[in-house]
């Protein structure tokens, strides 16, 4: 009888346990940052899922965004960047930077957004912030792929690591 009782749950709850893996949402986002001394700038690409932006925006300003939809409000970019200053924090040679948000892009149901910060000195100290969404999920991981120098590195930060120094 115990035999017969486990035959019939053991697979119902393979069954259970396999699709709320399924259910669960992953809460992620990656930015490059690549150094490129001839151009004499730090070029960063990030990426960000539309749905987990729209809802932090709408928690920070409290309206509603209807990003990459004929419906977009109409300062939805302004107020992107704004929030995106907050987010993420550059500091080079322990000297804050002014991140220049150049564009963004459509990509599935991911928002590309490119930056720019001018440089011409060479990189010693590089220290990154960022808490993107973290406000929103508690398990969001926000990885960030770094080519300085030459040397290639990757950090995670979460809700609880937000900033990262790396000396060269």
């Amino acid at each position: 009888m115990k035999k017969n009782l486990l035959r019939v749950l053991l697979p119902i709850f393979l069954v259970v346990l396999l699709t709320s893996f399924a259910w669960h949402k992953f809460y992620v986002s990656v930015t490059q940052i690549d150094f490129v001394p001839n151009k004499k700038r730090v070029e960063i690409t990030s990426r960000i899922f539309i749905d987990d932006l729209e809802k932090a925006l709408e928690k920070k300003f409290k309206k509603k965004f209807y990003l990459t939809s004929s419906k977009e409000i109409e300062n939805a970019d302004i107020l992107i960047h704004e929030y995106l200053k907050e987010k993420i924090k550059i500091s080079i040679n322990k000297k804050s930077q002014n991140i220049d948000f150049l564009a963004k892009e459509l990509e599935g149901d991911v928002l590309i957004f490119y930056s720019k910060i001018a440089i011409s000195k060479k990189i010693n100290t590089f220290e990154i912030f960022n808490s993107l969404l973290t406000e929103i999920y508690r398990e969001q991981q926000n990885i960030v792929h770094t080519n300085i120098n030459g040397n290639k590195n990757s950090y995670l930060f979460t809700n609880s690591e937000t900033n990262q120094k790396i000396d060269y």
